[in-house]
């Protein structure tokens, strides 16, 4: 009986706290500017028709980064792996290293989506964001890249012949 009167009271406490939260919640998680890549790049190729779809392989061949925390060069050797199916949608996972200018190796791994398609409107619309993943030495000054979610988005610009991301830590 004292389980069962336990078990209630808990499950009751329970739904008064899940009752008492707000929908939708009252706060969005913050983003803060954490860098930009310029990443330069080397000539894609393609494997057609494969059992997943078309893929494309994007050398990265160098570039360099700058934020608040941290600046240096991007290391020539990564690249960028795609998959596109039919609808317009493409997957990415950018595979690459960073070196600081303090001489810090950090490991970067880049998944995100690409999708040219159509909005609920029907009007064209195109969508690029993706989440890095950074591999810092936990007893650096970056270490605080490991213990982060971030997202980025790209700028185009025809003065880089390359590509820009945006980065920004999600608070």
């Amino acid at each position: 009986m004292k389980k069962r009167l336990c078990f209630t009271l808990l499950l009751t406490a329970f739904l008064l706290h899940v009752s008492a939260q707000a929908y939708p919640p009252k706060e969005a998680p913050q983003l803060e500017f954490a860098l930009q890549l310029k990443v330069t790049l080397g000539e894609a190729f393609g494997i057609n028709n494969t059992q997943h779809g078309r893929r494309t392989v994007i050398p990265i061949t160098g570039g360099t980064f700058e934020g608040p925390q941290l600046k240096g060069t991007i290391i020539n050797g990564g690249a960028d792996y795609q998959l596109a199916n039919a609808d317009g949608r493409t997957e990415l996972e950018a595979i690459y290293c960073i070196k600081t200018d303090d001489g810090v190796y950090i490991h970067v791994r880049n998944r995100g989506i690409i999708y040219g398609g159509k909005d609920e409107h029907g009007n064209p619309s195109f969508y690029f964001r993706a989440a890095p993943q950074f591999e810092a030495p936990a007893d650096s000054r970056y270490g605080w890249l490991n213990n982060s979610l971030f997202v980025c988005a790209p700028e185009f610009s025809q003065d880089f012949k390359g590509i820009v991301l945006n980065v920004w830590r999600v608070k």
